[in-house]
């Protein structure tokens, strides 16, 4: 479960508002990737490697957003244009719980609403508001979802740095991927409205 000592980390909290979908419809998508309970006992074993390796990880992945202006103008100031260091910050101690919480917690109903929050976080009904930043009000959803690759492809490499044999990495590899295209479904609902 998260640490509440993240900052604007929230999972479980009194104050998350419940996802606007039933058990039955967020069943029939974890079907639509394949996603099953042995997929979360191979993340479980994952997050057993991920974890330590945390701040490599998002290395990588802060690495590849400064790369590229067009993403990192995402956390920028909307007047200026000029990162914020403090918010680049803020969102990379979440991403490192979100990383962990990814592997070790139960794929339930505070688990599913906190992915609708993540989305809302994204949107323009929630982005800014969590670090009361003055940054641009959007995150386009286009990113949310081209995203889903370097966050899949890049974990291999964390993946095989223990000992395990390489089919057990496989499956850890995929059930991550099925992860991730999950929330990522999930976090496009303010997109879309109702009609998704």
């Amino acid at each position: 479960m998260s640490d509440q000592q993240v900052p604007g980390y929230d999972l479980g909290d009194d104050s998350i508002p419940e996802a606007p979908i039933d058990e039955a419809e967020f069943d029939r998508l974890k079907q639509s990737v394949m996603f099953t309970e042995e997929d979360e006992e191979y993340l479980q074993e994952a997050g057993e490697l991920l974890e330590p390796q945390i701040d490599e990880i998002l290395d990588v992945w802060y690495g590849f957003v400064g790369d590229h202006d067009f993403l990192l103008e995402y956390f920028a100031d909307a007047e200026t244009g000029e990162p914020i260091d403090e918010y680049l910050e803020r969102v990379r101690e979440r991403f490192g719980q979100w990383i962990k919480d990814t592997c070790d917690t139960p794929y339930d109903e505070a688990w599913l609403d906190y992915q609708f929050e993540i989305g809302r976080r994204h949107h323009r009904t929630g982005k800014n508001e969590t670090d009361d930043v003055d940054s641009v009000e959007i995150i386009h959803q286009r990113y949310l979802i081209a995203f889903i690759y370097p966050i899949t492809a890049t974990i291999r490499d964390f993946l095989e740095t223990g000992d395990h044999d390489r089919e057990t990495v496989e499956n850890m590899y995929h059930a991550w991927f099925k992860s991730v295209t999950l929330q990522v479904t999930i976090w496009t609902y303010p997109y879309a409205g109702d009609d998704w």
